[in-house]
């Protein structure tokens, strides 16, 4: 059993490659795909170094601009499942996401035949350091009002790091993925719960970036609001239709 955790980088020379040994330290199992977005800072260069220092347990794809974490995301799923890999991760590149917990999701999927499993700052043990009240109102009240508005039994989907079983994104039309940011995070989790799989949450401690600055800005609060609602919009949609059709003599 093989899995790939996926690193979306921009600006991350200071952190990608003790994250990277990081990463590998958890064991054989575990390889990695950078998928840098052309960063001047030369994060590029030195995943091309990782690459030669790690051979075959690190790969990478570089990308003309700053295009952003859902495509970087599906251009890593799209890699994965190509190579055949079991389970893929989505995790930050920051140390945001504690690489020790690696482990820990596989077998929490293992131990609860989960498909997905959600590191989650919102069930008991879980949390974050270091943020501004502010950015907790934020983070929280926007994975309750989507859990809310789309009937999800999730406390925490807005996190970002994720671990898939191949099958559950195998299964999904990847090319119809319309959202971006938190929206991203939300939209394959409600795809996951919709299509029938078995999330799980798992108890993570969230830590502030240790290098370099943060990429989030207010306009991905506001696009993963408007895709809530829009997603709410169409499953209610969807139900009346079907129950037109159930009703039609």
């Amino acid at each position: 059993m093989q899995a790939l955790v996926i690193l979306p980088t921009y600006n991350e020379i200071g952190n990608l490659a003790p994250m990277v040994d990081a990463i590998l330290a958890q064991g054989d199992m575990f390889d990695v795909l950078v998928i840098d977005d052309g960063s001047p800072d030369g994060t590029g260069i030195l995943a091309d170094h990782l690459k030669k220092t790690h051979p075959g347990r690190v790969e990478v794809i570089h990308r003309q601009g700053k295009l952003g974490l859902a495509t970087a995301y599906l251009t890593g799923f799209r890699f994965g499942m190509q190579r055949g890999y079991d389970f893929l991760f989505e995790m930050d590149a920051d140390f945001s996401h504690n690489p020790a917990y690696l482990p820990q999701f596989i077998e929490t999927m293992r131990s609860t035949g989960a498909d997905l499993v959600l590191g989650s700052r919102y069930v008991a043990g879980g949390g974050a350091t270091k943020w501004p009240w502010y950015r907790r109102l934020i983070s929280r009240g926007g994975s309750l009002y989507a859990s809310k508005m789309l009937g999800i039994p999730v406390r925490d989907l807005t996190g970002g790091f994720k671990c898939f079983r191949a099958q559950v994104l195998e299964s999904m039309n990847l090319e119809s993925i319309q959202a971006s940011g938190y929206g991203f995070q939300i939209e394959l989790t409600y795809r996951a719960v919709q299509a029938g799989f078995k999330v799980v949450e798992m108890p993570i401690i969230f830590e502030e970036r240790r290098e370099g600055q943060s990429k989030m800005s207010p306009a991905i609060f506001m696009e993963a609001f408007w895709m809530v609602a829009k997603m709410r919009a169409e499953h209610q949609t969807a139900e009346q239709n079907a129950e037109w059709e159930r009703l039609r003599p």
